[in-house]
């Protein structure tokens, strides 16, 4: 989790490296976060629960409140 303990200029900061490397660099990023708001950044949002995936989808699909943060997996 990049963004975790941190406050939020630090986060926003944090994901807009991310960002920029994978924009301008083509640095594929993998991101695992208990973040929706962290989460609507990637491309792809793959959701798991207990091991398993509930949920693979490009992320313009909102993330469902049925779905726990702490299950979404995310990557760019």
């Amino acid at each position: 989790e990049p963004t975790g303990n941190l406050d939020s200029i630090t986060s926003t900061e944090v994901m807009n490296v991310l960002n920029d490397l994978n924009h301008n660099m083509g640095i594929t990023i993998v991101l695992v976060t208990h973040e929706s708001d962290i989460a609507k950044h990637a491309r792809r949002v793959v959701v798991l629960k207990d091991g398993e995936v509930l949920r693979d989808t490009p992320s313009q699909s909102p993330i469902s409140s049925n779905y726990p943060p702490s299950a979404t997996f995310s990557y760019r």
